[in-house]
């Protein structure tokens, strides 16, 4: 009677780590594949590339991600089993062509309608980079599951010193700081080319709505979710808005702030546009700039 709920506890962490591992992987697709997604002529490459081709690009990228997963990886505890790495290489692969095949959908770069070559070829070129991010993972940012208890109970101390020496106000200007940084980088990438006013060419309320959606997701996953960096630290900081809720919704505000701005910068809007205009583009372009202020707070 003793054995049956230990075992079954066993299961329920074993179906949790499995998860983390999951979230940590399509993070670091996200973190390392995002800006390539907003790069039209990767669509219309990948909408002309023949099947043997796909093939070809599927197989190298496997072979790749299967090198990389020897190293690095994006599971919490790493094995150098050879059928291990095989496993875990096709979930990152799986990983890259899932999270490229939910934004080329969310920015309506792939259809019902759409011809299943044209489909393909654009899934399968746009999966690369998150797969490579995925298998990254661990090389990317390090988390704070991966460090042993010794560790942990150092870095609470820490943090419980710092709550001392920094006030809540701080934290949270240390937040918004990191954020415009890391936001304003990647918009600057992306505000000044074409792809924002493509895309917004077929934005609809409930699309605009789904891209808000996804933004908040990966962000919160991203910092609260996938281990990286001083998660649980994160967690502990005293701050006005240092709630893993609260948080993300004032550094989406600050990432769309500065998506605004970029565009604003670029010439691509202006004083004179409407207001529905600013808001489609901003909006657009904020899921990468999110991405990006969700990286600048995991860097501080």
């Amino acid at each position: 009677m003793a054995k049956r709920p230990r075992r079954k506890s066993q299961h329920t962490n074993a179906w949790s780590n499995q998860f983390d591992d999951i979230i940590r992987g399509t993070s670091g697709g996200f973190l390392f594949g995002i800006p390539l997604l907003y790069t039209m002529e990767v669509w219309w490459i990948g909408s002309q590339i023949s099947p043997p081709l796909m093939l070809g690009i599927l197989a190298t990228t496997f072979v790749v991600v299967f090198l990389l997963n020897r190293t690095e990886g994006f599971r919490k505890t790493q094995s150098k089993q050879f059928l291990d790495t095989l496993m875990d290489s096709v979930e990152a692969l799986a990983i890259g062509l899932v999270c490229a095949t939910c934004i080329l959908f969310l920015l309506g770069e792939i259809e019902v309608g759409t011809p299943l070559n044209e489909a393909l070829g654009k899934l399968i070129l746009e999966s690369v980079p998150f797969s490579l991010g995925a298998a990254l993972a661990s090389a990317l940012l390090s988390g704070d599951r991966w460090s042993s208890s010794n560790s942990q109970d150092s870095d609470n101390q820490g943090v419980q010193s710092n709550k001392a020496d920094q006030s809540g106000l701080n934290a949270t200007l240390a937040d918004i700081g990191a954020t415009l940084i890391g936001a304003t980088i990647i918009a600057f990438n992306i505000a000044p080319t074409d792809e924002v006013p493509m895309l917004n060419a077929s934005a609809s309320p409930p699309w605009l709505l789904g891209i808000i959606a996804a933004s908040l997701l990966i962000s919160y996953c991203i910092v609260f979710q996938a281990g990286f960096t001083t998660q649980k630290q994160r967690r502990q900081q005293q701050g006005i808005f240092q709630r893993p809720i609260s948080e993300t919704v004032m550094c989406y505000l600050v990432s769309l702030f500065a998506a605004a701005f970029m565009l604003f910068f670029f010439h691509r809007l202006s004083f004179n546009d409407p207001w529905t205009l600013w808001l489609s583009e901003t909006l657009i372009l904020g899921l990468p700039a999110t991405i990006g202020g969700a990286a600048g707070r995991l860097a501080t």
